[in-house]
Parts: structure tokens; sequence; C-alpha cells
């Protein structure tokens, strides 16, 4: 087996057939494999799934029993595939197929990992800002550089795919591993395609909880900075003590502030609770992590 294209199927009943078609009228080989994993869409991407794999023997079909996120069905895709080379992709036609011959190409000149650039993205004003201050953040959070203009899309050769699957952990994101692993990696520049009418799946909310989830899962900078803050308010609090005692020893406080000591009590209360809070967190995901539950369920296979 050449090449095993893994895409993600979410909300996408009416887009499934074109974007089958419109990826096997672009392979650039004779051996491949497309495999669509349904993470427990609310459509029925799932009937149009088994119709398309009884029609297309090269199809393979893996429904998740509930919804387990987009890098979670990645994994999935990704267990399963057989080929040397693997493409992930979106199903919603924004990355598109028939930019695999470029990326592929690419990829035969010594490259282990081809990820797509997406020039002049095709988002709305949300989306794209959004998107922005996500990378930004991360960036900053994880002390690598993050490109906002690159996501799932791309080629990965076997290798590459190999030590991503064995890394098992409970929180995934697809690109931060990819870039974790290493090996010879490049970005060649691909025309981005509008959405259309299908909107993004991601909400406000959703990119929240991916974005708390990435930060707990692959920086401990929160805890760092934390700690850092504790000791700018100890230095703080003990250079103000003594300045206080100065005062006092040479007269000057006769009544301790009532408005200081309040302030001081709301600020360091704040303080210790969002620091308890972040180490909660922390907690929390080890907790997840230490109970070793599998990072999805299949329901069917096709």
């Amino acid at each position: 087996m050449n090449l095993s294209i893994i895409s993600p199927v979410y909300r996408a009943e009416n887009i499934l057939d074109l974007l089958v078609s419109r990826i096997k009228a672009c392979i650039p080989v004779q051996e491949y494999e497309i495999i669509l994993v349904d993470d427990y869409s609310p459509d029925n991407s799932w009937n149009k799934i088994e119709e398309l794999a009884r029609q297309h023997p090269e199809i393979k079909g893996i429904k998740l029993s509930r919804n387990f996120g987009q890098h979670y069905a990645i994994t999935a895709g990704l267990d399963a595939a057989k080929g040397e080379w693997i493409i992930v992709m979106d199903c919603d036609l924004q990355d598109r197929p028939e930019e695999i011959p470029n990326l592929y190409q690419e990829a035969n000149k010594g490259f282990d990992v081809v990820l797509a650039k997406r020039e002049n993205r095709q988002d709305g004003f949300f989306k794209k800002l959004s998107s922005k201050l996500f990378y930004r953040t991360l960036a900053w959070l994880t002390g690598s550089h993050q490109d906002e203009s690159i996501a799932n899309f791309g080629v990965y050769h076997r290798k590459v795919v190999n030590e991503i699957i064995g890394m098992r952990e409970s929180i995934r994101y697809f690109p931060t591993m990819v870039k974790w692993v290493g090996f010879r990696q490049t970005a060649i520049p691909v025309i981005h395609a509008e959405n259309g009418d299908r909107g993004s799946t991601y909400g406000l909310r959703k990119l929240f909880n991916l974005a708390l989830d990435i930060m707990l899962a692959y920086s401990d900078k929160p805890i760092r900075l934390a700690v850092k803050l504790g000791f700018l308010v100890a230095l703080t609090g003990f250079l103000f003590a003594l300045y206080t005692l100065y005062r006092y020893l040479d007269g000057d406080i006769i009544v301790a502030g009532y408005a200081s000591l309040i302030i001081s009590i709301w600020m360091l209360t704040g303080f210790l609770l969002t620091t308890l809070g972040m180490v909660g967190l922390y907690i929390g995901k080890t907790f997840e992590g230490v109970k070793n539950r599998p990072i999805y369920i299949i329901e069917k296979e096709v």
C-alpha cells in the first residue's frame, strides 16, 4: 500500500460524495486507501460512508462510539492506516484534494513530513482572529514557533506516523505531536478553499477547551509564571512590611489603614485561588492520564 488518506468526518453528509470523487480524481499512485472516521456526527454521515464503502472498495469507514474530537478521530485513522505515506486532511474541502500530488511530489524529494501552508485563508473574520490568538498563545506557552497557516493537512511518512501512534497520551493535538517527533519537515504553499455553507465546527467554547487542554498537556509555563509571580508578591510584601515597620517606629502610624488591609487580603486571596486552581487542573489531567482509558472507542467499521 503506497498511500493512505485519512479524513475525520463531522457534519459532512452532503459533501462526502464530492470529497471522495475529487480525491480519487487526483491520487498520484495506483495503490491507496481512503479512511473516513465518523466522529459520531449528528447527521447521516455514517450512512453515507457505508454507501460509499459499498461503491468503492478502497474506502474504509470507522465510526466512533461518541464524539471524541477531531484529533482523536485522526488518531483512529492513523492506527488503521496501512500506507507507506499517510495524508491527513479535513473533510470540508477547504483542504483541496487537488493539492495532494504537489505534497506527495515534495515528499519524494527526501522529506519525511510535508505540511500544507494555507495562503490567503478563506475563513471568516472571527475564525481568523481566534486562530491567530490561539497559535500566538500556544507559541508563547510552549516556547516554540507556531504557524497559524499550517494545520493538519499534509503528507507524513510511515516512520513519523509510527512514532505519533506510539504517543498514547490522553490529550491529543496532531500538529504539536508532529512538531515534537521531528524528522525532516518542510511546508509548501497551497490554495485554501472556502468553507461553503457548512460553517465551522469549532465554536468559541470548543476553541477555549482545546487551548486549555494543549496548554496543560504541552507546557508547564503557567506553573512557572505562578511561581515567579508568587516570588514577586512575596518580595513586594516583604518590602511593604519593612516600610510599615519603619513608619511605626518613626511614629507615623497610629491606627492601621483599613483600605490597604482589605486590598491586600483580596489580592493575595485571588492569587492563591488562581494558583491552586491551576495546580488542580494539572493534577486533574494527570489523573485522567493514569486511568489509562482508551483514546477512542470504535462502534462500527466497514
